[in-house]
């Protein structure tokens, strides 16, 4: 039997290129379509690169003409919230606009099957925690907004066009490949532990907290951090049900736990063994005191079950990452 052929979007940047190494070691066939805007070259290690972007819309049908793919994954989009509220344009044009040029290009070939990265920020401020998918869709920055406009036409391309698809609602992403090979490099950073280890190898002179005085025990933030390999299998098990014909669908991907900014930090210490200079800050403006997701869905449904959901095995994947980014 011919191993189903994936077409994975993004496959040089931090998420799309552990799923790339995922889906080559367990055999499926596999192209990169990436503009290398933010990706890396290095980074894609298995699989067939194609250097293309989503505005290039005759390219789209070059490719889908040339090559015949059973799934498309798609992990292109600007993740940055605070330049999406400098920028907005940005990023309705790449997250939502060019992901309709590839939707739009998968329809006109007959390809029915998409994985979408999304995100929890399409809750905004939320009413409950830990925060359960039918939780109220209210984005309050354009980054939020760019991945909920996406998930809407996803459901009107399923009833018109028969397009199945999976919205996998990242919390935070954070690890690296427990083989050393790959992991985080954005520029700029903007993720907290990438940059509390940052402070820890001196690539940084500290990590900035911004607010003690949050409604927490520590009276820092809490976020939910989710390993980028976990992400990674759970968008396997999301292929896997659409390719055995399973209805569409979204799912929150998170540990249900959430960790404190001051718990990250102290941890990093613990696990680096390395001094780590903190610098207090005022409040963000727009930072909730908890967000954690309710992730019973995919673990019922998927059969996602995360085998990396310590904080200090996240940390020490990212920290053997960090310490090669920093002999560079």
């Amino acid at each position: 039997m011919t191993s189903p052929h994936i077409l994975v979007v993004g496959g040089a940047g931090y998420i799309g290129s552990h799923m790339v190494k995922m889906l080559a070691a367990q055999g499926y066939a596999v192209t990169t379509l990436d503009n290398l805007s933010t990706g890396y070259r290095d980074a894609i290690v298995g699989g067939e690169f194609i250097h293309g972007d989503l505005a290039d819309r005759p390219a789209l049908d070059r490719l889908f003409a040339e090559q015949t793919f059973d799934a498309v994954m798609h992990f292109a989009s600007y993740i940055q919230v605070g330049e999406s509220v400098k920028e907005p344009a940005k990023y309705y044009e790449n997250n939502v606009t060019n992901t309709l040029n590839l939707l739009d290009a998968m329809v006109s070939r007959g390809i029915k099957r998409f994985i979408f990265s999304s995100s929890a920020a399409v809750y905004g401020d939320p009413h409950t925690v830990p925060i359960p998918e039918n939780h109220s869709k209210d984005p309050i920055n354009p980054y939020g907004r760019t991945k909920w406009i996406v998930e809407q036409i996803l459901s009107d391309y399923d009833t018109a066009y028969g397009l199945k698809s999976v919205s996998l609602r990242y919390f935070n992403a954070a690890g690296a490949d427990p083989q050393g090979q790959l992991g985080e490099r954005h520029e700029p950073e903007t993720h907290l532990i990438p940059l509390v280890l940052r402070a820890a190898s001196g690539r940084a002179p500290d990590i900035k907290v911004f607010g003690r005085d949050y409604d927490t025990p520590d009276g820092t933030c809490i976020r939910d951090y989710v390993h980028v390999e976990d992400l990674c299998s759970a968008h396997r098990l999301a292929l896997d049900g659409l390719m055995q014909g399973k209805a569409s669908s979204a799912y929150n991907l998170g540990n249900g736990s959430g960790f404190s900014v001051a718990e990250v930090i102290a941890t990093s210490i613990q696990v680096t063994g390395c001094n780590i200079p903190v610098t207090d800050q005022p409040r963000r403006a727009g930072d909730p005191p908890r967000l954690v997701a309710d992730a019973r869905r995919a673990r019922a449904e998927l059969g996602w079950h995360p085998q990396f959901d310590s904080l200090d095995t996240i940390i020490a994947h990212a920290w053997a990452w960090e310490q090669k980014l920093a002999k560079r």
